[in-house]
């Protein structure tokens, strides 16, 4: 009888079925080279500790992307980014460990197709803006984007009580329409993730939004209580119309030095 009832709990609950989804093909070496030098750049800027990570949608298919295998981003080099589909399923994962909070990536490549490459980051800067009432505000003309707004992902309303991690496609999902249309979003306890079109405009996000968490900080301390002069939203607006504008320069710069620093 025990048996029949283990049986029919089977039934009701089958075991998941290991998916291996066919390859996109090769990627580009030159976008595989970029995403390593992301990385490594964040890594660099201290935007990205032991445990953040960066992706990149595969050049050949939209429905892949490309992520590291759990690894400091620091150390990353070119034959540890993985394939991944959209269900965050690795192609051909040969027993090497994945990072937990892969589905923070093929969540949002599934809701945003205008976005290219994501970011998930643990800077210190940011992480009290997603516990206090100040909303995180463009000060600085580089962190424009800031101005089109970043929402606080709050996982107690979507899951009660967890270790903070999104460990799972519901959080990713949940993580995703948090975001909606907007170039970051801040996780509350525990970091931000961040959105771009391009690896290099990604890159630029993240190490300016931490930035600009860290200067609004310094005048919100110089001046407690006191006016601050943000950014106009129509200044936000027409810096963030030509957005990328020069970052070629500090990119092949940033590159160069992340990829000659091992």
């Amino acid at each position: 009888m025990n048996a029949d009832r283990g049986k029919a709990r089977a039934a009701r609950h089958p075991s998941p079925v290991t998916r291996h989804p066919k390859s996109a093909g090769r990627p580009d070496p030159a976008l595989i080279s970029d995403l390593v030098a992301a990385n490594r750049i964040l890594a660099m800027q201290g935007v990205l500790d032991g445990w953040g990570h960066v992706s990149v949608r595969h050049n050949r298919d939209p429905n892949r992307f490309l992520l590291s295998r759990s690894l400091a981003p620091e150390l990353i080099t070119a034959k540890d980014i993985l394939e991944f589909d959209l269900d965050n399923n690795p192609v051909e994962a040969k027993g090497r460990n994945l990072y937990t909070e892969r589905f923070i990536h093929g969540e949002i490549y599934k809701t945003r197709p205008d976005v290219t490459a994501v970011a998930h980051m643990h800077a210190p800067p940011v992480i009290p803006f997603g516990v206090i009432d100040v909303p995180l505000k463009p000060i600085y003309h580089r962190a424009a984007f800031i101005g089109l707004g970043v929402p606080i992902f709050e996982i107690r309303d979507a899951a009660g009580m967890t270790d903070l991690l999104i460990r799972n496609p519901e959080l990713g999902r949940a993580l995703a329409k948090s975001i909606a249309d907007k170039p970051a979003v801040l996780m509350r306890g525990h970091g931000a993730t961040v959105v771009g079109p391009s690896l290099q405009r990604l890159v630029g996000r993240s190490i300016f939004l931490a930035m600009n968490a860290s200067l609004q900080a310094q005048a919100m301390a110089l001046a407690p209580g006191g006016r601050i002069n943000y950014l106009d939203p129509e200044e936000a607006r027409l810096i963030e119309a030509r957005e990328g504008y020069g970052l070629g320069r500090a990119w092949e710069a940033w590159k160069r030095k992340a990829l000659n620093s091992r």
